[in-house]
Parts: structure tokens; sequence; C-alpha cells
């Protein structure tokens, strides 16, 4: 059982697109790279909203294309079980983000953000669109960011 949440766990979040948890590094990335942030908040194991978000936007083809391409993907996640604890180090930086974007708690939630972290557009919840709409949305205000 714990093999196939393993796998599973991976095909939702680390399907060919990378997610990285440290946001010093991903703002480094986009800053060298001249890309955007897309900080995600998740709770990887108990909300359904979070796994569907992943798993119908985030490795849909429309949108890892994309992606790769002009964004820096940050996943703060926020797992219940015991068993997917994270370590005390990348708690304390999720628990640092939520602290500064995430105040109220709200999963998912999903934000577009400039290399210097600042908040351009923010997704409350599961999007309705289909990854397409949801891409689209992305290029559209990442491009007139810019």
């Amino acid at each position: 059982m714990q093999l196939l949440f393993s796998i599973l766990f991976s095909a939702i979040f680390f399907s060919t697109t990378t997610w990285q948890t440290d946001f010093e590094k991903a703002k480094a990335e986009a800053k060298s790279e001249n890309k955007f942030i897309l900080l995600n908040f998740s709770g990887s194991d108990w909300c359904g909203p979070c796994i569907r978000l992943h798993k119908e936007i985030f490795d849909s083809e429309v949108f890892t294309k994309y992606a790769d391409k002009k964004l820096v993907l940050v996943n703060a996640d926020f797992p219940r079980l015991k068993k997917n604890m994270l370590s005390k180090e990348q708690q304390k930086q999720n628990d640092a983000l939520a602290d500064k974007y995430n105040i109220d708690g709200a999963f998912p939630l999903t934000l577009l953000l400039n290399a210097e972290g600042k908040v351009i557009k923010k997704w409350d919840g599961l999007p309705s669109e289909t990854a397409e709409e949801f891409t689209n949305d992305v290029k559209a205000v990442a491009d007139a960011s810019n």
C-alpha cells in the first residue's frame, strides 16, 4: 500500500515539471532566467482540490510546456499524515511562506509572483477553468506584467 501511495504521490506532484521547495533558490532562478514564480499552497495528502489541481492542471501537457519555459514552480506543501511529514527545516520555510502569502490558510492557493516575490495574481481554491484556460490566464497576466 505504501508503495502504491508513493507511486501515486510521485505521479501527482512530480511530473516532468520540477516543483521546488526552496523559495529563495526559486527567486534567484527566476531572476537569472527572467521567469515568473508560481507558488502553490497544497495539502498533498488531505486536500482533494489540491490533488485535483496538480493532476488536472499542473500535470497537463499544455501547462507543463508553458511552465518549463516561463515559470519557476514552488510547492509549499502542508501534509497532515505522520508518514508524509516534512523536515523541520522545510516546515519552517513553508510556514514562513504561509505567514507572508497565505495568512487565511486557503488550500489550494496559487500565486503568480515576479522574480522579487511580489504578488501579481492570486487564484484562491481550485480554478474552475480547464488546463488550457488556466495556462492562458497565467500567460496573459505574465505578458501584461512584462
